[in-house]
């Protein structure tokens, strides 16, 4: 689900440190924690922003920062995402972003998205998503973007926007579509559906299902049958394959932005988003 900065900020104290090697570029933040091995040319980037990793206008601009200075690094030929959190791969967007939002700052957040999304999907990087806990909404997205996906055992994925009462953008159904392909997509983004590791794999969402002890071993492995493929061949493989949902998304973004923001600020999804937060307050009151 979505979790909101300032609501979730009790559940943990804000705690980071990065953990760069030498042949890392540092972001200028400390919300990504980067490894990166200079023999094989693969960064291993963590989410490291507490409690649950979600997406707020300045945790996805460093992750833009990083990914570009990844994609002109060209000793960078691999890149593994993961959590530093080993129950939450991502809970997606900071809700707090579009709750009594204000309007320039809801537009840049969205096409701050857009652009994680572009530059993610789009990459010449070979990329394996590592998704070692809950990965919804946001989460699940930036999983579809990567060119293959290993998810720990006991955990769920999905885009469960309409659960908000929210409407899944075009190129976040385009992205399921690729991936399970149309009826499983349909079914999955109508109805909100999270589903298990399992469910995932058996429907194309995830490629395969480990333990969450090997999950960052098998993504080094999956990456290396990668690399073993000479690097343009593989590169323009994937952009004759990716460059028209690229392209979609690229000859829209104006119009996308636009819609976001004049559907998130109607009363009625303002509304929702609030039934939830409080739904979210409930929750902790009990623990």
């Amino acid at each position: 689900m979505l979790c909101g900065r300032k609501l979730l900020q009790s559940l943990a104290s804000v705690h980071r440190a990065a953990a760069v090697l030498p042949r890392c570029m540092s972001t200028g933040g400390d919300q990504l924690l980067v490894d990166m091995d200079s023999k094989s040319g693969v960064a291993v980037v963590k989410l490291n922003r507490p409690p649950v990793n979600s997406f707020n206008l300045e945790f996805m601009t460093e992750i833009n920062l990083l990914l570009e200075k990844l994609e002109t690094d060209r000793s960078c030929r691999g890149l593994i995402l993961t959590s530093s959190n080993s129950k939450i791969f991502s809970a997606g967007l900071d809700i707090m972003e579009m709750y009594n939002p204000q309007p320039d700052r809801l537009a840049e957040f969205w096409r701050t998205l857009q652009q994680m999304w572009i530059n993610l999907y789009g990459s010449r990087l070979a990329t394996v998503a590592a998704i070692n806990g809950h990965s919804p909404a946001g989460g699940c997205l930036m999983a579809l973007c990567c060119d293959y996906r290993i998810m720990a055992s006991g955990y769920t994925i999905g885009l469960n926007e309409t659960q908000l009462g929210i409407i899944p953008p075009f190129w976040f159904v385009d992205s399921m579509i690729n991936a399970t392909g149309m009826r499983q997509a349909e079914i999955c983004c109508e109805k909100g559906l999270m589903v298990t590791s399992e469910e995932a794999e058996k429907i194309g969402l995830v490629d395969t299902v480990v333990p969450q002890q090997a999950i960052i071993e098998n993504a080094q492995t999956e990456m290396q049958s990668w690399l073993k493929v000479p690097d343009f061949a593989r590169q323009l493989t994937k952009k004759q394959i990716r460059q028209p949902t690229l392209d979609k998304l690229l000859s829209r973004r104006d119009e996308d932005i636009q819609h976001f923001v004049q559907f998130i600020t109607k009363d009625s999804v303002q509304k929702a988003l609030g039934f939830y937060l409080e739904q979210l307050k409930n929750k902790q009151k009990k623990k």
